[in-house]
């Protein structure tokens, strides 16, 4: 049976701040119940699957930004936040493992008795074998982003698309949350996005995605099922392209 995803090869990037619901901090159950069924739905099944790499944040259980402007070293503070994302790459697993998909957990930085180390073709091998691939530390370089190391791990495994997951629709001109008359983005180009000053990616990431010719897709991860219409070529969310 033939695939009926639009994409076949993605790349996910999940915000440390989803994984807390409305708790405010550390991981909630129930949404680690919520996005490991949605990803089930897309990386399991005959003919259905698709190769699946994550990247997860860590702003749930620390942000090295916040301290380093209260005189925490930024470099330290980053990889405080690297170690972050490693808690949130090991909860992911688990989530994933107990819906049975395979899955792994690949680091930046080397903690071999929890995690392999990130190298490229390992994690394509991976890829190539159905299991899903949880990008764990940043790009294990202070002063990136992890919307940054998405960027890169998608331009490495050879992405098709790149979604970034929000609690929002998409890209607005402000908050949706706090301004409900914010205007809402359907398209933009990459350079839009930087020009504006948009809520998509920083600059980095972007700069990245525009030099590799990888689309971005913003979408509401909230929503149940917004995965797999995103997959399956829906209008979800916001396109960003060239």
């Amino acid at each position: 049976m033939a695939s009926t995803y639009r994409y076949k090869r993605v790349l996910l990037k999940i915000s440390g701040e989803a994984l807390q619901g409305t708790s405010g901090f550390g991981i909630d159950p129930e949404v680690l119940e919520d996005i490991s069924q949605q990803v089930k739905e897309v990386a399991c099944g005959p003919g259905e699957r698709v190769g699946l790499g994550v990247v997860i944040g860590g702003g749930n259980i620390f942000r090295g930004q916040v301290l380093s402007e209260k005189g925490l070293n930024r470099a330290t503070g980053d990889y405080m936040g690297m170690l972050a994302t490693v808690i949130n790459a090991l909860a992911l697993q688990e989530a994933f493992e107990k819906k049975g998909l395979e899955t792994r957990v690949l680091s930046a930085l080397r903690i071999f008795e929890a995690a392999e180390p990130y190298i490229r073709r390992r994690a394509i091998r991976h890829l190539e074998k159905g299991r899903v691939v949880i990008f764990a530390a940043g790009t294990g370089n202070p002063f990136f982003t992890t919307d940054t190391a998405a960027a890169l791990r998608a331009s490495e495994i050879n992405a098709d698309v790149l979604l970034k997951a929000t609690k929002v629709d998409g890209v607005f001109d402000s908050d949706p949350l706090k301004n409900p008359d914010a205007r809402f983005y359907p398209e933009l180009t990459y350079m839009q996005a930087i020009e504006r000053r948009l809520a998509v990616m920083d600059s980095t990431a972007l700069s990245l995605a525009m030099e590799n010719r990888l689309p971005i897709i913003v979408f509401n991860l909230t929503k149940r099922g917004n995965i797999k219409r995103v997959l399956s070529g829906e209008r979800v969310g916001t396109l960003v392209t060239g």
